[in-house]
């Protein structure tokens, strides 16, 4: 016996975790037509905690003025992903964003050890120093933006060295990418950025188009399409703009690698069970 997804609600069948959108139905034959669940939803979801002033926080567009309060505790809200069955989730310092520091990362550090989840994080990275540093705290995903812009260099060997571990922060805001806590922007093309680190072994890049993070109005697919297309061999993490279930089916079917998912959790627009029922 199969089961079998569907995006069409027909009234003899059961909801899927109570959302009336996506219903499940237990098929013994199929004579025609059958949709397979792995090439629907075939991407790893990854929850989000972003730390200011030790607090879970979201923003709008990257704007500290904007932000919103979720959790005083993120060793509570890591407890409730771990709980769901997740075993890695993503973690920002906006305080080191801005400042260049890890503020939060013995709230990070603390989240692994109570938990046993795997973090990757960014928000800070200025140097192979900081780099080495987040690596010997237990990091197993390091994400840099402003550090591959400003130290190049440093950045290429950083790959060269550790290509498991190495998060390119792929950030754009109007089409120009952005970093420093998305303060500042670059002209360079993306060709001439990401070329060099794909030789030099870079397996992974997060893309956020900030003009729809926290915004709740669906992620840029048009963007995701566009940059997988002309960058095959990287393996693709949206993030930003991700608003509901059908969202992330859809960011699946275009064959991104993971999707980042914050304040569509928070706001309670996708619940808990539902987001891990997805993860692959």
């Amino acid at each position: 016996m199969s089961i079998f997804y569907f995006t069409i609600p027909v009234r003899d069948s059961c909801a899927f975790y109570g959302n009336p959108y996506i219903h499940v139905y237990k098929i013994e034959y199929v004579s025609l037509v059958s949709i397979n669940v792995t090439e629907e939803i075939g991407m790893k979801i990854i929850p989000a905690i972003d730390l200011l002033d030790g607090q879970v926080v979201r923003l709008q567009k990257g704007d500290y003025a904007t932000k919103t309060i979720y959790n005083h505790l993120p060793l509570d809200e890591a407890a409730k992903f771990k709980a769901a069955g997740f075993s890695h989730i993503h973690v920002v310092d906006l305080n080191g964003a801005k400042s260049g520091e890890f503020h939060n990362l013995p709230i990070i550090q603390e989240i692994m050890k109570t938990t046993g989840l795997s973090v990757q994080t960014g928000g800070g990275v200025r140097s192979r120093k900081d780099i080495d540093l987040l690596l010997d705290a237990g990091i197993s995903g390091v994400i840099c933006s402003s550090m591959a812009v400003k130290k190049t260099d440093e950045w290429l060997q950083a790959i060269k060295d550790h290509p498991d571990n190495m998060i390119l922060g792929l950030d754009l805001k109007d089409g120009k990418m952005a970093y420093g806590g998305w303060l500042e922007t670059s002209d360079k093309p993306i060709e001439e950025f990401l070329n060099p680190m794909i030789d030099a072994g870079l397996q992974t890049v997060l893309s956020t188009d900030i003009g729809r993070d926290g915004m709740l109005n669906g992620p840029n697919t048009e963007m995701y399409n566009d940059l997988q297309k002309r960058f095959p061999s990287l393996n693709w993490i949206a993030s930003g703009g991700v608003a509901k279930l059908d969202d992330l089916i859809t960011l699946s079917n275009n064959g991104l690698y993971a999707a980042v998912v914050g304040k569509a959790y928070y706001e309670g627009n996708i619940r808990l069970d539902e987001l891990a029922a997805m993860n692959h």
